[in-house]
């Protein structure tokens, strides 16, 4: 064999080595932008799904405030009660917004309505469904009434707090030392209430029924012997997770007085968004506890068989027309709870035990059968695939000031003159509704 043939011997197959190394970086390559290329889809979809669930959630808020907003019209409906005081439309709004979301949404609207929205048009979202909740938040203790710095408003959070936490069932919870090292009791609780949201530096002595104070120490010292000190606010609680900060707020001190069930806004006893007052007709049954032994007597306050029954008959009295609020006014409430009026029978066949009030007056003005600020939480959710979005946005909305929903009359036989002048009217109305929100005030817009 010459040179030449051994020479181009060792080189055969030098250019198949090549073209397989060349196909490897490709691979290599094309198996790098593949998954870059899939994670971006996968990242653009669920960006959009997002999107969609977003505006399913936003949707559920703003038909919250007009359903909320309408209750007024819907309640001059019902003429066959005189002085029928405020329908707790809201605990309502998965049926009657039903018809606005997907098809189980909409079957649940037909059954309460018993009407057929199959010709319906620009109803449901397509591809996106939500959840929503409507609570009031006038149905729970207020922490922030010391806010105003008004001894009546200290005083009144202070007989409300230890009426809810001053059972002998819950003893357990302030005779033992907490995670701090420091004994806590149910007095120092109250005081802290107070002393984080009024704005003096003094200790307020939580006693039921007086006004006093002491200035034996001041009031960052529990918080600064902490190992990570901070001090009071000394101003109004922002949320309710802010409330993990007071003295004596632990796990056990929340789940059982602040949110028994976190899934249930319902059963949540304290707000940091209320107006001031308690309203009788929405408050659940621990609530109501608390406000009557805050401001009164009775048997039904020591934590034993009387309490039970209580609670019990609450339940029984709104289980009589659900629905339609119990109470016709504040002072139907007290006179129900000293064992007089139109329910007070069930009370009695009961056995329950009447509340002696220290002040008929000033426990009809510590509540009310009217809600003006109300916690909407919706939960929008879309479908794609195998995969599920949700966002969910928690608002809450205050009606005070909130002008009525303008509602154009019936159609009728009206001279040109007299349409045009109504039509002006009604335009210089609907300005001041855009002006003054009827679907009241956020207060507060959180997005998860």
């Amino acid at each position: 064999m010459s040179a030449t043939s051994r020479k181009r011997s060792a080189q055969r197959g030098v250019a198949l080595i090549m073209v397989l190394a060349s196909l490897t970086l490709l691979t290599v390559m094309l198996a790098q932008f593949q998954e870059e290329t899939s994670v971006e889809f996968a990242s653009a979809l669920s960006d959009r799904d997002a999107l969609k669930a977003e505006y399913a959630a936003r949707s559920a808020i703003n038909l919250s405030r007009l359903l909320i907003a309408a209750e007024p019209t819907i309640r001059k409906k019902v003429s066959f009660i005189p002085n029928m005081p405020q329908i707790p439309v809201w605990a309502f709004a998965s049926q009657v917004l039903g018809a606005f979301n997907d098809s189980e949404g909409a079957e649940a609207f037909q059954a309460l309505a018993s009407v057929d929205i199959a010709e319906g048009k620009n109803l449901g979202l397509p591809d996106a469904s939500f959840h929503v909740q409507i609570v009031d938040e006038d149905s729970k203790i207020n922490v922030n009434g010391p806010s105003r710095d008004d001894v009546a408003s200290k005083i009144l959070l202070a007989a409300e707090l230890l009426g809810l936490i001053s059972g002998p069932q819950y003893d357990e919870y302030f005779d033992g030392i907490d995670s701090d090292g420091q004994h806590t009791d149910r007095r120092d609780v109250c005081s802290a209430f107070v002393d984080w949201v009024d704005s003096d530096q003094d200790q307020f002595t939580c006693e039921p029924g007086t006004a006093q104070f002491s200035a034996a120490a001041a009031e960052d010292s529990h918080y600064q012997m902490l190992k990570d000190p901070y001090p009071r606010k000394n101003a109004a609680f922002d949320s309710i997770e802010e409330l993990r900060m007071v003295r004596g707020v632990n796990d056990a001190f929340w789940s059982t007085f602040v949110e028994p069930d976190p899934d249930d806004l319902v059963s949540r006893t304290l707000t940091v968004w209320g107006s001031g007052k308690i309203n009788v007709n929405t408050a659940n049954a621990q609530t109501l506890l608390a406000v009557v032994c805050g401001g009164g007597t009775g048997p039904v306050c020591d934590g034993g068989e009387q309490t039970g029954l209580f609670m019990g008959a609450l339940a029984m009295m709104k289980a009589v027309m659900p629905g339609i609020p119990v109470f016709a006014s504040e002072r139907a409430f007290v006179r129900t709870m000293e064992g007089k009026g139109t329910f007070a029978i069930i009370f009695e066949q009961l056995g329950v035990q009447p509340i002696k009030f220290n002040s008929k007056s000033q426990a009809e003005k510590a509540i009310t059968v009217k809600s003006q600020v109300f916690s909407i939480v919706a939960d929008g959710v879309v479908k794609s695939g195998g995969r599920e979005t949700h966002t969910k946005i928690h608002a809450v909305v205050d009606f005070n000031g909130a002008p009525p929903l303008i509602q154009r009359p019936p159609p009728g036989p009206q001279s040109n003159a007299a349409t045009a002048q109504l039509d002006a009217v009604i335009d210089l109305l609907q300005t001041k509704s855009i002006l003054e929100n009827p679907g009241g005030r956020i207060v507060y817009y959180r997005v998860n």
